[in-house]
């Protein structure tokens, strides 16, 4: 008979998911970018932070280990999904179909960061939103985000209600 995991090592277990798919997804937004030449518009970017910002807050969740910190990394995991849907979700249906996306909201945030400068290979937009505006598999690029972005935030309602 195999023992019942506790319920912090399945919230433990859901972060650390969450955490390494977040980075995972950055990482292939990275070789989609330097292998498949396909760059980044500042609302891939944008994408990118927020996925950084996932992994950052599961991180949270694992260092504080009780109710509390789990209950906050949680609730930041959800906010940050849903800010990330909302980010794909424009990407795609309002920036793709403009010439420019310069000075854009998505621009604002990854300069205010200052990521674009300390991490140019990783967050620097280099391409307009309508360049950028590919498919893989038939499917538009930022569904894929759209995709774990969603998957992300049915996770943290999930470990919210614990």
């Amino acid at each position: 008979m195999r023992p019942v995991a506790s319920p912090a090592r399945r919230s433990n277990a859901w972060l650390g998911m969450i955490a390494l798919v977040s980075l995972a997804a950055v990482a292939a937004a990275l070789v989609s970018q330097h292998v498949f030449d396909m760059q980044p518009c500042p609302w891939c970017v944008l994408q990118r932070v927020i996925f950084v910002a996932i992994a950052i807050a599961c991180v949270i969740g694992l260092v504080i280990r009780n109710g509390l910190g789990r209950g906050l990394s949680a609730l930041l995991v959800l906010l940050l999904s849903l800010g990330g849907a909302a980010a794909a979700l424009w990407q795609h249906f309002v920036a793709a179909a403009t010439a420019s996306c310069n000075l854009t909201l998505a621009d604002r945030i990854v300069s205010g960061l200052q990521l674009d400068s300390l991490a140019p290979e990783v967050f620097q937009a280099r391409a307009s939103c309508a360049d950028a505006a590919v498919k893989v598999l038939g499917v538009p690029y930022e569904f894929f985000s759209l995709a774990l972005f969603v998957v992300f935030a049915l996770a943290a309602v999930r470990l919210l209600r614990r």
